[in-house]
């Protein structure tokens, strides 16, 4: 392998890494919202193949996120 073939397999693998990221954010949202919309946290853990307290942590998280500060 090349130093240029290095470098684009580097490129798209950075690409990758903030697409994920991007994707992760949606989904904790997504998460969040079902879970405010009722959907059952077996149903969200199902779906997602997430564990019960993963979904916690993420619905928490958004949560907290998305309140106001008291200085607002």
């Amino acid at each position: 392998m090349d130093k240029r073939s290095l470098a684009q397999l580097a490129g798209r693998f950075r690409d990758a890494e903030a697409r994920t990221e991007i994707l992760r954010q949606e989904l904790a949202v997504a998460i969040a919202q079902a879970d405010a919309d009722g959907v059952a946290q077996k149903d969200i853990c199902e779906a997602t193949g997430y564990t019960r307290q993963q979904v916690r942590r993420i619905v928490k998280a958004v949560t907290e996120s998305n309140e106001p500060s008291p200085a607002d």
